[in-house]
């Protein structure tokens, strides 16, 4: 209650000594932690394990899946801390490709990251909020539809449903919770984090109480750990060979590293953080970590209720919702359609309040509409959030339309298919941007400098890279058409940085005469 209470009192009064014309420094330690974990935690850790572990087959390399996604994500973390702490400015991973590299490559990331990876996720974890919603309102489907599919392209198509009805509300009331100010958005964030986390715990009780009275599902699932079976093929290649295990361990984390990612949107916000040079590493570390034990550990509970056939062969991929009707019979779709919604509304709320300060860095940096770059009165970038949410709804409404099966799909979830392998090249820039930094600005102030570098930041583009390679050869379809949405921003660059010139030297003009 008094952390409530200073929070009301900070949306009352301000924070003192910063100009109107300046974010508010409203984000402590804990706050930055409940970002990066309640960003990180959406509905993705009680669905994935089903395709992953299809993908490898046995209980120790499903566990082997998700470690391998632990150390890449842990390592990218700490490595993010010493730029973070180096550029504490809003803007995250625009500013430190730009500032390592160029301006191009910085304006791509954040080109990418506002037409499909955050608006796309935002409506995908919005869609995931309405499709578990429906689990207490029935009526709430992707196939009632207010406005039925109308074909638009071969193999498109616009609708309305009442799941998409619900999903537009949500993205629509996050956004607005956070134009009214950086202290309401995290007073939203820090209530749905906590009480999705306090959810996961309750599910690993759960997992425990299963063991205890009968151990004997573990024993089975373990007792053969390493000998996949009934698993799915991978361009005609299977786990039950070296080689091909290591193909089915990269591929898995698609599906494992898209349900931790997005760790790096504190970043964003650094500029609102307080003593951003000690708390953000520290967030990065201590979100990240707990997360990632968090997963873990699910699908140890997972293991200890369910043979690995049962996780293989869950409906509809829920393997938590299998879990929990399989220890408390008839309430598993009920309570974790609750979860699930609690977690999913966290989400969508926090990857709002991150994005729309890319899209300010870019603006104030002149590539981006100029009125995204200023603050609202409540001293955050208003119009950059406006424009975040308007393309999020956007991205809603898309459907697109197999003909063999006569089903339909959904746009974002096809974007975001494309363009993981797309943020992954991102993500290993970024971090070899660490290296180059360090050569190129070895004087400039580290107040945190990455834990084991060289070794560890390396073995993260060396393990990143090999997903990615892997990637590119076993999963044509999704990954290089990822590349054509990144360079899509290329041409939309030159044309912005043009008119950049163009006005700086107008500008220029009119202040030399």
């Amino acid at each position: 209650m008094q952390q409530i209470d200073t929070d009301l009192q900070l949306i009352h009064d301000g924070e003192t000594g910063t100009s109107p014309t300046e974010f508010r420094k409203a984000l402590g330690l804990f706050d930055s932690v409940m970002i990066v974990a309640g960003i990180m935690v959406g509905s993705g850790i009680f669905i994935v394990s089903a395709e992953i572990s299809r993908q490898v087959g046995s209980a120790g390399w499903l566990l082997v899946a998700w470690v391998i996604t632990g150390i890449l994500t842990v390592f990218g973390a700490l490595s993010y801390g010493e730029l973070a702490a180096m550029m504490p400015t809003a803007g995250g991973m625009y500013v430190y490709l730009r500032e390592a590299f160029s301006p191009l490559l910085g304006f791509l990331y954040g080109w990418t990251l506002l037409t499909v990876i955050q608006t796309g996720s935002i409506a995908a974890v919005a869609i995931a909020f309405a499709r578990f919603s429906g689990v207490m309102f029935p009526s709430i489907s992707e196939t009632h539809y207010f406005i039925a599919p109308v074909r638009v392209l071969p193999g498109y198509a616009f609708s309305l449903s009442s799941a998409q009805a619900v999903a537009l509300a949500v993205i629509l009331i996050t956004c607005f919770i956070n134009t009214r100010g950086v202290t309401w958005g995290k007073l939203v964030q820090n209530i749905f984090t906590v009480a999705k986390l306090a959810g996961m715990v309750v599910l690993l009780g759960l997992g425990a109480y299963a063991f205890v009275r009968n151990p004997s599902v573990f024993h089975l699932n373990f007792a053969d750990a390493w000998h996949p079976r009934h698993i799915s093929l991978i361009h005609t290649i299977d786990a039950t060979t070296g080689f091909g295990l290591l193909v089915a361990l990269c591929v898995s984390q698609t599906g494992s590293l898209f349900s931790a990612d997005s760790w790096h949107d504190i970043t964003f916000v650094a500029g609102e953080v307080r003593n951003p040079k000690r708390n953000l590493p520290l967030a990065l570390g201590l979100g990240t970590s707990m997360v990632i034990a968090l997963y873990l550990l699910c699908n140890l509970c997972y293991l200890a209720v369910l043979p690995i056939s049962a996780i293989q062969t869950a409906p509809g991929d829920r393997v938590a919702t299998l879990v929990v009707d399989t220890v408390l019979p008839g309430i598993g779709k009920l309570a974790m359609g609750c979860l699930i919604m609690v977690s999913t509304f966290g989400t969508v709320n926090a990857l709002t309040l991150a994005g729309g300060r890319a899209c300010y860095a870019m603006a104030q940096d002149g590539l981006f509409f100029r009125r995204a770059g200023k603050l609202n009165e409540a001293r955050v970038p208003g119009w950059a959030l406006a424009i975040q949410c308007f393309w999020a709804l956007l991205l809603v409404l898309p459907r697109t339309y197999d003909a063999a099966t006569q089903t339909y799909g959904n746009l974002y979830s096809n974007l975001l298919d494309y363009v993981i392998s797309a943020a992954l090249i991102f993500y290993i820039l970024t971090v070899i941007g660490l290296f180059r930094l360090r050569s190129t600005r070895p004087d400039a102030p580290r107040p945190y400098r990455c834990w084991g570098y060289p070794w560890l930041p390396a073995l993260y583009i060396a393990g990143s890279s090999v997903v990615l390679v892997t990637l590119f050869i076993y999963r044509t379809s999704t990954t290089w058409p990822g590349l054509l949405i990144v360079l899509s921003g290329v041409p939309v660059y030159l044309f912005l940085r043009k008119g950049k010139l163009q006005a700086d030297l107008v500008a220029a003009q009119n202040t030399s005469g």
